[in-house]
């Protein structure tokens, strides 16, 4: 399948730290990639850089074979809407309905005036909104505050919102952390569904390592904001792992023994 996002030569330092240093990957259509490693070697960053929260000091990035340091203002706003991410922290707006906050998908296509309210948003906004919750399992639950879910089925509401954007890229930075062990497996086995089975390039951030190699069809790895391995997630072993997570263990003993 042909890449619908493709990352080469990514860097970024803070206050003189490098952050990440030649990072080069991409994700087809079809795809779901995790990204793994230890506290701090550049898995969020490499997302954030990617969807331009934060500005990367060097490499290019390209969407749909779009470059997207090459274009100006309102085509590169244009090019990132065809990105969404979904984060830890799930940005619903309580007090809204599952579909009220699906359709917040669609705001870019739409008048500021017609999302005040969720009964503003055009009859055929409301409807695909729908669709997408049905999509997500949660159809049934269109009516329902969205601060009256479950944590699992709030973010799969923001994963319903992410398909009513009409996303072709998915970035999910630790999607699953906060939920529990069942919630969590439920929406590792959507985004992967949705990758698989509507052509979606998903890239997800994780900290169990063991769900990266049950779900995703490859692994990458960073080490202190380098490249680890890029490999099938099947041909992930103990080695591979310990390569990235030894180096924590052995902060953590160091610092424990003083």
């Amino acid at each position: 399948m042909a890449a619908l996002l493709s990352v080469e030569g990514l860097r970024k330092s803070f206050n003189g730290r490098t952050v990440l240093d030649s990072v080069d990957f991409s994700v087809s259509a079809g795809e779901l990639v995790a990204f793994l490693g230890a506290n701090g070697s550049g898995k969020s960053t490499t997302l954030r850089c990617v969807m331009g929260i934060t500005a990367p000091d060097a490499g290019t990035i390209s969407v749909g074979g779009t470059l997207l340091g090459d274009l100006p203002g309102r085509e590169l706003q244009q090019a990132r809407q065809r990105m969404a991410m979904i984060f830890q922290k799930i940005h619903l707006v309580p007090r809204r309905t599952a579909l009220g906050n699906v359709c917040a998908g669609a705001l870019a296509r739409i008048p500021t005036l017609r999302s005040l309210t969720s009964a503003l948003f055009p009859a055929e906004v409301q409807q695909e909104a729908l669709d997408c919750l049905d999509r997500v399992g949660l159809a049934d639950r269109a009516f329902d505050r969205a601060g009256r879910l479950s944590g699992g089925q709030q973010q799969r509401v923001a994963v319903a919102r992410a398909l009513c954007q009409r996303a072709d890229v998915v970035l999910a930075d630790e999607p699953v952390s906060a939920l529990d062990p069942h919630a969590a497996e439920q929406v590792m086995a959507l985004l992967r569904e949705l990758a698989h089975s509507e052509g979606l390039a998903v890239a997800a951030v994780l900290h169990q390592p063991d769900l990266a190699l049950r779900y995703a069809d490859r692994s990458i790895g960073l080490l202190h904001g380098s490249m680890a391995f890029d490999l099938p997630s099947a041909q992930v072993d103990t080695h591979h792992l310990d390569t990235l997570y030894a180096p924590d263990r052995d902060t953590a003993d160091r610092t424990q023994a003083a």
